[in-house]
């Protein structure tokens, strides 16, 4: 089966890393410190600043701060009863961002959260009413695109994605559903399957892509990319880090440069035609600006999928 060219789409680059740098004051954690989801309400102009560097870098979708956003993971901080108020509150941050300007997007980020069902953290129907929980406070919010991200198993991957389909049929709306894994330097996800597990347990979902994000940078998914590009019969995203984190006089170091990253990114356009691309740990608006301006009039390589 022969994939014709698709527009490319480039995501912003990392939420975490790029509000550390930040000078946010104590006060605005409210005592929850490590929470980047309270900051939508109580220093949203930090996050609205994120936002727009990333727009203005030349970044077409934002995601929303909410990666940790869910019931599940706000019970941390004592949170678990503002879902909705976060939620909600990150989308219209990330709606201040885009004003005015057309062709910016913004996509409801939803993480694997702390506790992994494959390893016995959290039952499939508590994960399950959390992520439906999570899903509708973004739809009612209107986000233009779902992404489940950085997921690191392929049940909770799996529980998630019918959580989010059941969402949307029930509020007969019809988005695009991203789906993003980690694969880990050793080469599979954290519960131990590999990209061949992942793509004939997705195959069947109807998603807009599938892709990489997090643990490494782009040379390490090279293979996994190259994988998606010969069997993945939809789009195909690659979200890397800022390389491989070095420790470095006690701090964590990512590597690439922004030439770098976009160059290492180019080739995966240009020879694996992947369509979706962006930055996850360490990127920078910086490297979102030389990622745009690297892939400026490129299509991405039109591909054959073997079936």
């Amino acid at each position: 089966m022969i994939l014709a060219e698709q527009q490319l789409l480039i995501f912003d680059g990392a939420c975490g890393t790029n509000l550390q740098t930040m000078n946010i004051p104590d006060e605005a954690w409210q005592g929850c410190e490590g929470c980047n989801e309270i900051l939508n309400i109580y220093a949203p102009e930090f996050v609205i600043d994120l936002h727009l560097s990333m727009y203005n870098a030349g970044a077409m979708v934002v995601e929303t701060d909410t990666f940790g956003a869910s019931s599940v993971v706000l019970a941390e901080y004592g949170l678990s009863d503002r879902v909705k108020e976060i939620n909600r509150k990150a989308v219209e941050n990330a709606r201040i961002a885009a004003a005015g300007q057309p062709g910016r997007y913004v996509a409801g980020s939803l993480g694997p959260g702390t506790k992994l069902p494959s390893l016995g953290h959290i039952e499939v129907a508590q994960l399950a009413t959390a992520t439906r929980e999570q899903a509708e406070a973004l739809l009612e919010a209107g986000v233009d695109c779902l992404i489940v991200e950085t997921c690191q198993d392929l049940l909770q991957t799996k529980t998630a994605l019918v959580a989010l389909f059941e969402v949307l049929e029930t509020a007969k709306l019809e988005l695009p559903v991203l789906a993003s894994v980690t694969i880990e330097q050793q080469g599979t996800m954290l519960v131990g399957s590999d990209i061949a597990a992942v793509v004939a347990t997705l195959e069947p979902y109807p998603l807009f892509s599938l892709g990489l994000n997090c643990a490494t940078g782009p040379q390490d998914m090279t293979s996994h990319i190259h994988y998606l590009s010969r069997h993945w019969p939809q789009r195909i995203s690659c979200i890397p880090n800022q390389g491989l984190p070095e420790v470095v006089d006690g701090q964590t170091v990512y590597p690439l440069t922004p030439t770098e990253f976009a160059g290492q990114m180019y080739q995966f356009v240009t020879e694996q035609g992947v369509s979706i691309v962006g930055g996850c740990c360490g990127t920078s608006p910086a490297h979102i600006r030389a990622l745009a301006e690297k892939l400026s009039g490129v299509q991405p390589m039109p591909r054959e999928v073997l079936r």
